[in-house]
């Protein structure tokens, strides 16, 4: 059997504590930039910043005021089956293409971006009392913004990524996802590499976004953290990876390849 050496990867994941309670028209790259000189730190080139889908849609006021939302007949029927508001349940259609299953307490939709979720991705957390964020409308255009200002201010170029806590297909429990991506591929295709006993991996596609926005998700909590942005430090990523073209649609699976959808 060959034994290889391998390098140990250490990667830092650092919460960016001080970002105030963002509203409309706030430009997250300058406040970000202004945390990171409160807590003594600079960026360096090849960093990653994972930042919520909440914080962006806020800064964006791209918000939805469920009070103002007249309720149609088709979201009251789905209210009384879901035990839903009707107000929500008429926000979840209109940013959706698609209902995909609908059941006791949940509402299952393709949203206008492409993403299968929950509530078309619609959250109420971390936001005032009557208000509700859905997906920002292009999660892949606010990252290259952001990663643009950064770059532009700092010189570094830098990974961003846009995340959002979903859940998954037959397992309990929700983790981070990447909804929006600018400066690196998605996905990591490491078909052609070899394995431990030195046979060539054939299909091994990695959503190499989603794990970097789940294990920022672990830092950035889902409560009253206050963490909207996370550093990660120390990913030596290929550089086949860098694409200042890159966008997160190569995560989602199209429908023709979709088994359980009828």
């Amino acid at each position: 059997m060959i034994l290889k050496k391998f390098e140990i990867m250490i990667l830092n994941i650092s919460g960016i504590k001080g970002i105030p309670l963002l509203k409309k028209g706030d430009i997250l790259a300058d406040l970000i930039l202004k945390a990171l000189k409160d807590m003594e730190m600079e960026l360096q080139e090849d960093d990653i910043l994972v930042i919520a889908e909440t914080a962006v849609a806020k800064a964006e006021g791209y918000t939805i005021n469920l009070q103002e939302i007249e309720p149609g007949h088709k979201a009251r029927q789905i209210a009384i089956q879901t035990g839903k508001e009707p107000e929500l349940v008429e926000a979840i259609l209109q940013e959706s293409n698609e209902l995909i299953k609908v059941g006791p307490d949940f509402i299952i939709s393709e949203t206008k971006q492409g993403f299968v979720c929950a509530n078309a991705g619609i959250d109420e957390s971390n936001v005032e009392k009557g208000l509700a964020t859905p997906i920002p409308r292009n999660s892949d255009k606010s990252a290259s913004i952001i990663r643009d200002k950064i770059k532009k201010k700092t010189g570094n170029d830098v990974v961003t990524i846009i995340s959002d806590t979903q859940g998954r297909a037959f397992r309990e429990g929700a983790v981070g996802v990447a909804i929006g991506i600018s400066g690196m591929n998605p996905l990591w295709d490491r078909s052609g590499e070899k394995d431990l006993y030195n046979r060539e991996l054939k299909t091994t596609n990695i959503a190499i976004a989603d794990e970097l926005a789940a294990a920022a998700s672990v830092v950035m909590g889902q409560a009253d953290e206050g963490i909207p942005v996370v550093l990660i430090r120390g990913f030596n990523y290929p550089k086949k990876l860098k694409n200042d073209n890159a966008n997160v649609k190569p995560l989602i699976r199209p429908k023709k390849y979709d088994v359980f959808r009828d």
